[in-house]
């Protein structure tokens, strides 16, 4: 029974609709009681009437009470009275601090010009309005720099939309009909849990489901195989499939001869890829492999997952291009159950944002600023800063700012240090926290310590990030402001109705940059809206036939509404890529205009090559510290099941289950380095270091280590996590992050050695 039962019929409560505003494909529709004589939110559970979240919430977000109660939240705008990463704060009111912060504002864009301001923020929500809404319009209008939002997936989408045309593909609810399901790269039972009803349901009918991935996840230990691979490798594996799939003529002829475009190319390339060559990069044996290949092209009909941690590597965008051709070869897509998912934000690809975002306010922008230097800039204006290289967008040097812009194909020029713009001399976070998250994290944190930077941060608890800040301003939990959101694992939108006041005095996001703009003298009308005459101006603006039938009253009466396509939705079974020629591309023009080989490939990840420059250096040329750590490994760091990046990270019962900072790494790894199960290890390369805990397990391949995260440096053992490890360098898509690519070395701890300063290797490490 429904826990809203308990509730329904009872006249001292209410009973409002929301959504699950985190980072998560499923997009959960919930219900919140509400006491009316308190005004107290009492329990909370998922909408039992949602087609794909069906009444289930994650063990996370099952507790969303906890959180938007928690005794640490912040209720009141705070300046700081101490040094920065202090962590000292004193109460002011948000009169004060919003004048304050607009004229400091003020000051850096008169003097270093708007540029110097930049916003930071991701996805600690994913709603229309408070994600990137008033904020958009706000940086829009001042003619900030902008931030390219590349740490998460970007690599992969670029290389999914040169083969498939958009990131849109099988539904969650198709995957009951598959026959094998291939869950390549995703721990689905803890990033993905409403796609696991659906598996189940195959499994019923007698599908196979096998996991693709280096660890032996919870997912994998619940599926029927576990393939282990080595990290960065599954295009090698894709490509030997191929090469077996066409010499034994096990593909789909008629649906490549009309639906695909290159396959002679595709021919020619995977010839050389033998399943012995590909187990030589991979580790999965040849005869698995040929095995794996034709179980994939003579079951029908078969589908695969894949996700977003086999593309965090330097080859990640490749990776993805390769895999996303196997389903065309097949003929996968004729049928319902067959396919790939990696993504179904391209299905709301047609939405119309321009009225919540404004980008005519950005002209405005730009004529000033055009207007007061009395000529063209030597580049496009605003700039664009890659996040993952917020330590170098932070620090005062050109060269380092001009490696900090957004270049993400081979033909994008970096610009010279002269072009590369003032100093970043504001600093404005929100929905984010990079002090944890950012890679390259010891950079990060010694620009956050600047005092000539001057940094606010929105914020519901003092992370990491907010002991920098200048300003710490209190925002609202999902539970106290209207939002619209989009999921991007099935098809559905879903209203957020506010179920309760705002806590203390916390303010919505939307409200906060509402404030700051009318502070700045930002006149626009656009800032006096209210967040629902916002919201229903951007449903009312939808005119693309997938919105059929979607209205403000709608969302209102039901809180959730599908997409107007087809059911079942089979996207692709008679063609109609979304690619300029309308079928697969296993050859992409595009690839190659880009800068790209246009056939799929395997590029190396980072970390094999540089084991293979190591590996090329003489005995003599190589430094006795270097040779000390008894030889490199690569480190990967998926989310830790009961946080969401580093969300809930800071909740006493998820960091109980959670237990401590854990290294996986393999028997094999861990004896000859004399590390035992439970010793506390430092994890160290040329960018930084940080101390876990050992545990010593065979659920990892060998010459990987895994580091659960994304825990808060302030609850690690020595206030840094492994973020520190993270190489801030791009993938070879999108400009997208490394966080499955760092070249690691490991050593056990004595009990002495905790206090020791941070690794004071760096420059030999550096060599390598």
């Amino acid at each position: 029974m429904s826990r809203l039962n308990l509730y329904l019929d009872n006249p001292a409560f209410d009973v409002v609709t929301g959504a699950c505003p985190h980072d998560c494909p499923d997009t959960c529709s919930w219900q919140v009681a509400v006491d009316r004589a308190t005004g107290a939110a009492v329990d909370l559970w998922g909408h039992p009437d949602h087609p794909i979240t069906q009444g289930r919430l994650c063990g996370k977000v099952d507790r969303y009470l906890e959180r938007t109660y928690h005794k640490d939240r912040l209720t009141a705008p705070l300046r700081r009275v101490g040094s920065k990463g202090s962590g000292r704060f004193e109460r002011v009111s948000w009169e004060e601090a919003i004048a304050d912060i607009a004229r400091r504002l003020r000051a850096i864009i008169e003097e270093y010009g708007p540029e110097a301001v930049l916003p930071y923020s991701y996805s600690g929500t994913l709603g229309f309005l408070q994600g990137e809404g008033m904020a958009s319009r706000f940086f829009n209008r001042m003619g900030a720099s902008q931030l390219a939002r590349t740490i998460c997936a970007e690599a992969g989408f670029q290389g999914y939309l040169y083969t498939i045309g958009a990131a849109e593909g099988m539904l969650p609810e198709d995957f009951a009909f598959s026959r094998l399901i291939l869950i390549w790269g995703s721990n689905t039972l803890t990033s993905n849990l409403h796609l696991w009803p659906f598996i189940q349901q195959a499994r019923k009918r007698g599908a196979r489901v096998l996991v693709i991935d280096p660890a032996n996840t919870r997912t994998a230990q619940a599926s029927d195989e576990w393939i282990p691979i080595r990290p960065g490798a599954d295009a090698a594996l894709a490509l030997a499939m191929m090469h077996v799939i066409i010499s034994e003529k096990l593909y789909d002829a008629d649906y490549v001869a009309r639906y695909t475009l290159g396959f002679e190319q595709l021919v020619e390339r995977v010839q050389a890829w033998t399943p012995a060559r590909s187990a030589e990069i991979t580790g999965v044996p040849p005869e698995r492999i040929a095995a794996l290949a034709r179980e994939y092209a003579t079951t029908r009909p078969a589908s695969i997952r894949i996700n977003y941690g086999l593309q965090r590597h330097y080859g990640g965008g490749m990776a993805v291009r390769t895999i996303t051709c196997l389903p065309a070869l097949v003929g996968a897509w004729r049928e319902r159950g067959g396919g790939v998912q990696l993504s179904s934000s391209g299905l709301f690809r047609h939405l119309d944002k321009s009225g919540l975002h404004r980008p005519d306010l950005l002209e405005k922008a730009k004529a000033e600023q055009q207007k007061d230097n009395a000529g063209s800039p030597t580049r496009p204006f605003p700039r664009v800063i890659n996040m993952n290289r917020l330590g170098d967008a932070l620090s005062r040097d050109p060269e380092r700012i001009a490696r900090a812009h957004y270049h993400p194909r081979p033909i994008d020029p970096i610009p010279t240090p002269e072009e590369a713009g003032p100093p970043v001399k504001a600093l404005i976070v929100y929905n984010c926290n990079p002090a944890a998250v950012a890679p390259d994290q010891a950079a990060v944190l010694e620009g956050l310590r600047r005092e000539d930077l001057f940094t606010v941060v929105l914020e519901h608890f003092q992370t990491d990030t907010a002991d920098y800040a200048d300003y710490l301003l209190p925002a609202t939990t999902q539970l106290e402001h209207w939002d619209l959101h989009r999921a991007y694992g099935h098809a559905w939108i879903a209203l957020n109705r506010p179920a309760i006041a705002p806590v203390g005095e916390s303010l919505p996001n939307s409200e906060i940059f509402r404030r700051l703009a009318w502070a700045m003298g930002y006149d626009d009308p656009c800032f006096r809206e209210s967040d629902e005459e916002i919201l229903r101006a951007f449903v009312e603006a939808q005119t693309h036939e997938r919105f059929a039938g979607l209205t403000w009253e709608r969302l209102l009466n039901e809180g959730f509404f599908r997409l107007n396509l087809p059911e079942p939705y089979l996207p692709f079974a008679e063609g109609n890529f979304p690619t300029p020629s309308g079928k697969c591309e296993f050859f992409s023009a595009r690839m190659a205009e880009d800068g790209y080989d246009p056939l799929p490939d395997y590029t190396p990840p980072r970390w094999r090559q540089l084991h293979a420059e190591e590996a090329a250096l003489q005995p003599g040329e190589r430094s006795e510290a270097i040779a000390s750590f008894d030889g490199a490994l690569v480190c990967i760091s998926p989310p830790a099941h009961s946080f969401l990046n580093s969300t809930f990270a800071n909740s006493p019962r998820f960091l109980q289950r959670e237990e401590q900072p854990f290294l996986w790494i393999h028997p094999q790894e861990a004896r000859p380095r004399q590390i035992e199960d439970g010793a506390r290890v430092r994890v160290c390369n040329s960018y930084g270091e940080a101390t876990l805990t050992a545990r010593v397990t065979e659920a990892i391949v060998p010459g990987t280590v895994l580091a659960p995260g994304v825990w808060w440096p302030k609850f690690s053992p020595d206030g840094r996590n492994i973020n520190q490890t993270t190489p801030p360098d791009e993938a070879d898509m999108g400009a997208g992050a490394l966080f499955y690519d760092a070249t690691v070395w490991v050593e056990p701890l004595s009990p002495g050695q905790m206090d020791k300063p941070i690794l004071s290797l760096r420059g030999e490490f550096a060599k390598l």
